[in-house]
């Protein structure tokens, strides 16, 4: 269950570098996150793009699936607390 939710959260930030820039910033109300797809390219592309490569909100919309919010914190802090790397509070990924 915990690789499914670090999946979801990095589907939200990441695309395959075929189709879209290798560094995106995704603006929100606690400040804007950065997220690198070069630095998560060691992970299988299904452990974030686990319903294929749509845009995580199309599912994700808090009735269909939990909220995109709720699976991006539960995805990348869940991988990055079980890696031991990578930001895991608030103000280290949300910048203003």
């Amino acid at each position: 269950m915990k690789k499914l939710l670090v999946a979801l959260m990095l589907v939200a930030f990441a695309a395959t570098s075929v189709y879209a820039a290798k560094v995106y910033t995704y603006e929100t109300k606690m400040g804007n996150v950065t997220f690198d797809h070069d630095l998560h390219k060691g992970m299988g592309c299904k452990d974030c793009h686990h319903a294929g490569m749509k845009g995580c909100k199309e599912c994700h919309d808090g009735e269909k699936a939990s909220s995109a919010k709720e699976a991006y914190h539960a995805n990348c802090m869940g991988c990055h607390k079980d890696q031991g790397q990578g930001p895991t509070g608030c103000k280290e990924c949300h910048v203003k």
